[in-house]
């Protein structure tokens, strides 16, 4: 009985687990088919972006349900092959998908259509924008999808989520805006460079805004071989008591400040006070109070990092934009900065917030008890907060590991930037000594921090600006004996060049592009030719001072600095909905066009007039060759051209090599493009320089001199033969003993 109970009891038993088996299989096959028509209806939201870094970091903070595609910038432009402006139609432009962007387009059009929501997150620019403005032309009658235009300031988790959350329509007034820029610098461009092509060269081109910088840079290049320098002397005097020496400089003499024009002048004054009584006769100590900075916008963090980095412009933009879309930071994914091109020193609410909290736990002495507020300049759009870290607690030294080393130099400058404009002063302390030597007074003086503030943060601060000099202790009255008297020749310095700090200074001043602009317009006049850079100067190339002459006698209402200013005031109320952008075109453009076209018929062509014999004889046909200008510079041509193609770099000097008879000419780099100086026997002779030679000769030794520069001689000559070491500043006439 037990034995057949239990058997049914296993029986019921199995018959009950394989039914609810079967159940669960039937119950997990009907999920399955669920989930299956689900997901044919449930879509997902596509997110357009510019470039593929910034993709990566917002997919990872967006997670399922989201596709983060890039557009790599413009997809919908003008053509490159025709002027492509309807100018009797109100100047309307007639776009195209760009050259090897269709592909890139065509997958965008096809996520969109399988998507039930398309946000289109381009930069929150004008050009931006108007990126984002063509994506949404080209998939609205497309998909079914409704097609968003989000904006952020920063590529955080908070900032990505709270953005999708408040999508919004595209801005028509900032898409004008950027539309009249486009179309305004289409109609210089496409009409100033014809004229170059017949009048000058082919191949040249002009634009409205670098075409205003090369004229600035042609300026002070005029400004700097003008220049006169003048002789003038310093004393200095070396002063004991004891063991204590105190190096004093001369300031006044007989009570007036002393004109030291030759060495006469100042052994004359030595002369009279070397047997004088030395006595202390003022001690003064002064305080000052220093005020941080406010965080940097576009152009202060171009010129810090030019300044203190030795970063050209395009350099910091890139390694900005990097920092920006986001680096790996552990298994995390981080966008550092906030967005890098602004003209706005303002912060956000939450980001002083966070900014207060960590000074709180880390530099709680150091603490304002109220946030510090910059005033935004009037000219600013104030469209973006400053540049600033995206969250206070990733300091340098914690993401150093995870950043390149120009990366984590370029953070450091932001962090410290932004962490120290909300600390409080710091205090400086100066203290100068007077000592008097009959009727010539010297004197001394040291500086240091005697309060750190916000310095306490900036570890990129020298030790000189930190700690200051030092000046022994003496009191007043006492008596000093006057060791040594050093006088020491100088030069009156001239203007000095344009280097990318001080022409992005130059051009945010005087209103000239905007902060997206800077660095372009740097790279342009390079890319060009019609600047080169040497020893971080930008200097004048010979085509680019004609093309310049040129465009400012033909253009002087154009190629200036006030119509640059004007247009981008203008372009300004166009985004804020002030001003109607076909009527700019009409203002400017009819009469821009009446004046080329009557230069087209009247201005003298230069064409070959650089073009000179050099009595060097064609190796090839006999025939003589010409010193021509290139894009590139002065080269060697063929006067047989076409027939006879023979070209040469010009010769520079003679090989200084003994037994040699080469000539040094220009060459580059196969890498970089660097250039450097080397023989044309090469690879039979390899000598090499990298500093420019020159027609002077060395008064010493009879070779070539080079052109070199420094901080404290500034632009100067210097032998070419290391074993002379003769040095030629302006106006020196005896040699100079110098260790490079």
């Amino acid at each position: 009985m037990a034995t057949s109970s239990v058997k049914k009891t296993t029986t019921k038993a199995k018959t009950t687990k394989k039914t609810s088996k079967t159940t669960k299989t039937a119950t997990k096959s009907a999920s399955a088919a669920k989930s299956a028509a689900e997901s044919k209806t449930t879509k997902t939201t596509l997110v357009v972006v510019e470039s593929p870094a910034k993709a990566k970091t917002i997919e990872k903070y967006l997670g399922k349900g989201y596709i983060v595609k890039a557009s790599m910038g413009h997809l919908i432009d003008l053509p490159k092959s025709r002027l492509a402006i309807q100018v009797e139609n109100n100047f309307q432009p007639e776009y195209i998908t760009v050259r090897g962007r269709a592909a890139i387009l065509k997958d965008l059009e096809k996520d969109a259509k399988k998507a039930s929501t398309v946000l289109l997150a381009s930069d929150n620019d004008r050009e931006g924008e108007a990126i984002a403005w063509h994506l949404y032309n080209d998939f609205a009658p497309k998909t079914d999808a409704a097609v968003r235009r989000i904006v952020f300031n920063e590529i955080t988790p908070v900032a990505i989520k709270e953005a999708v959350k408040h999508p919004a329509d595209i801005d028509e007034d900032k898409v004008n805006a950027q539309k009249a820029r486009r179309v305004l610098d289409r109609l210089v461009g496409y009409n100033l460079s014809p004229l170059l092509w017949k009048k000058v060269k082919n191949g040249l081109s002009a634009g409205r805004v670098q075409s205003v910088a090369l004229r600035m840079i042609c300026e002070r290049e005029r400004e700097v071989e003008n220049f006169i320098p003048e002789e003038y002397w310093t004393l200095d005097a070396d002063f004991t008591e004891g063991k204590q020496k105190i190096a004093a400089q001369l300031v006044l003499y007989k009570e007036k400040k002393p004109e030291l024009k030759n060495e006469a002048d100042v052994n004359k004054i030595i002369s009279v006070i070397k047997d004088e009584k030395c006595v202390v006769t003022d001690i003064k100590e002064t305080d000052r109070t220093v005020k941080p900075k406010p965080p940097f916008t576009t152009s202060k963090l171009q010129q810090a990092a030019a300044t203190r980095l030795g970063f050209t412009s395009k350099k910091t933009m890139q390694l900005a934009q990097q920092l920006y879309e986001g680096v790996n930071i552990g298994s995390s994914r981080v966008g550092l900065i906030t967005y890098m091109r602004t003209d706005s020193v303002r912060i956000s609410q939450t980001a002083l917030d966070d900014v207060r909290s960590w000074l709180q736990a880390n530099y709680p002495d150091e603490l304002p008890p109220a946030p510090i507020e910059y005033a935004v300049g009037s000219k600013a759009q104030d469209a973006h907060e400053a540049i600033r870290p995206t969250y206070t607690k990733y300091t340098p030294d914690y993401v150093k590991e995870y950043l390149s080393r120009d990366q984590q130099r370029l953070y450091t400058l932001i962090w410290e930037a932004f962490v120290s404009s909300q600390m409080v002063n710091a205090k400086s302390r100066t203290t100068s000594v007077d000592i008097k030597a009959g009727d010539a007074l010297f004197r001394v003086t040291a500086g240091k921090i005697i309060e750190k503030g916000f310095y306490s943060v900036i570890k990129l601060l020298s030790s000189k600006e930190e700690t200051g000099g030092s000046i022994p202790k003496v009191k007043k009255g006492d008596v000093l004996k006057a060791e040594k008297f050093s006088p020491e020749q100088h030069f009156t310095q001239g203007p000095s060049r344009y280097t990318d700090a001080s022409i992005v200074k130059i051009l945010e001043e005087k209103g000239i592009g905007r902060p997206s602009t800077y660095a372009p317009i740097i790279s342009v006049l390079l890319e060009r030719y019609y600047v080169n850079r040497s020893n971080k100067q930008l200097v004048p190339t010979p085509l680019g001072r004609m093309i310049n002459d040129i465009l400012v006698e033909s253009f002087p209402d154009v190629i200036n600095e006030n119509f640059t200013a004007l247009v981008e005031t203008q372009l300004d109320d166009v985004e804020e909905g002030k001003r109607e952008w076909p009527q700019m075109m009409k203002d400017f453009f009819f009469p821009f066009k009446e004046r080329v076209d009557s230069l087209m018929a009247t201005l003298e062509s230069v064409k070959g007039s650089m073009d000179e014999q050099t009595g060097v004889v064609c190796d090839l046909c006999g025939k003589p060759m010409l010193k021509k200008l290139g894009r590139f510079g002065y080269f060697l041509a063929c006067s047989g051209f076409p027939s006879c193609h023979n070209t040469k770099s010009i010769p520079l000097a003679k090989c200084p090599r003994p037994g040699c008879n080469g000539d040094i000419v220009a060459r580059k780099s196969k890498g970089k493009g660097k250039e450097f100086y080397g023989c044309t026997n090469y690879p039979k002779c390899d000598f090499i320089t990298y500093f420019k030679p020159t027609n002077a000769v060395c008064p010493q030794c009879g070779q070539f001199m080079v052109e070199k520069f420094d901080k404290k001689h500034g632009s100067f000559k210097s032998c070419i033969n290391p074993e002379c070491s003769y040095l030629h500043t302006a106006g020196d006439e005896e040699p100079v003993d110098t260790d490079f």
